[in-house]
C-alpha cells in the first residue's frame, strides 16, 4: 500500500520503484487511476460525501426532491445535470464563463429542462455547512457581487486529471495526460499494459474500469506465454 515515485520500461525486466524499493517484473499493468479535479475552496474535502460529490451516476439518487447545484459548464457538467434532473427538485449549473461550453445538442437538452437553472458568469467561492452541505457562496465575475444560494448538495462537474505523472516518457500519453492504448490494454511499450480510468476519459466507472483490469490480466498472461523470458 505503497505509492510507486518513478518506473524504469526501457527494457526487461521492467522496474518499478517505490522510494528505496524496486521490483522487477516480465510485464506490467499501469492501473493508475483518474482524481477528479478540485473546487479549492475551503470546505470542499470536509463536505466530500456530505452532499460534495464528482459523480452523479453513483450518488444522483441520494438526492430526490433535493436541491443542488453542478460546478462546470462543458459536456460532463450538462450530462450530470441532467442525470439529477431525474431525481432531485431543482439543478442549478454554476459556470464560471458567460456562455457554456458543451456540445450544442446537450445544451439544448438542458436548456429544455424544467429543473435546470442557469448562473453565468460566477464561481463557488465556499461551500456552506457543518455537517452537511446547506448551500454555496457563489461571486460573480464581472461584477464582483457574492451571494448564497441554499442547496443540499454541489456536484464539481470540472474533469479528471489521470494519475500517470510517474510514466511520462515512459509510456505514450495523450495531451491530457492518459495513457494511450490500442489493441483494447497494450500501450507504447511491449509487455506494459493499461487499465481503468487513466485509459479512458470517457467511461469513469467502476464497473467499466473492473473490466478492462480483467482483459489487461488476460492479456498479460497471454503476453507472458508468449515471452517467458
Amino acid at each position: 500500500m505503497e505509492d510507486v515515485t518513478s518506473v524504469d520500461f526501457s527494457s526487461r525486466p521492467f522496474k518499478v520503484n517505490v522510494g528505496d524499493k524496486v521490483y522487477e517484473a516480465k510485464s506490467v499493468i499501469v492501473a493508475a487511476g483518474a482524481s477528479p479535479r478540485l473546487l479549492g475552496v475551503p470546505a470542499e474535502k470536509k463536505l466530500t460525501g456530505k452532499g460534495v460529490s464528482y459523480c452523479a451516476t453513483c450518488d444522483a439518487a441520494f438526492f430526490r426532491d433535493r436541491r443542488v447545484v453542478v460546478v462546470g459548464g462543458g459536456d460532463t457538467a450538462l450530462d450530470e445535470a441532467l442525470a439529477l434532473a431525474s431525481y432531485a427538485s431543482e439543478v442549478t449549473v454554476i459556470h464560471r464563463r458567460d456562455q457554456l461550453r458543451a456540445c450544442p445538442l446537450l445544451q439544448e437538452r438542458a436548456l429544455a429542462s424544467k429543473k435546470i437553472k442557469f448562473i453565468l458568469n460566477s464561481v463557488v467561492e465556499d461551500i456552506l455547512g457543518e455537517s452537511r452541505v446547506e448551500g454555496v457562496k457563489l461571486k460573480n465575475v464581472a461584477t464582483g457581487e457574492t451571494s448564497t444560494l441554499l442547496v443540499d448538495g454541489v456536484f464539481v462537474a470540472i474533469g479528471y486529471t489521470p494519475n500517470t505523472g510517474v510514466f511520462k516518457g515512459q509510456i505514450q500519453l495523450d495531451d491530457f495526460g492518459y495513457v494511450v492504448v490500442h489493441n483494447e490494454t497494450k500501450t507504447s511499450v511491449d509487455g506494459v499494459f493499461a487499465a481503468g480510468d487513466d485509459q479512458d476519459f470517457r467511461y469513469k466507472q467502476a464497473i467499466t474500469a473492473a473490466g478492462s483490469g480483467a482483459k489487461a490480466a488476460l492479456d498479460v498472461a497471454k503476453y507472458l506465454q508468449d515471452n517467458p523470458l
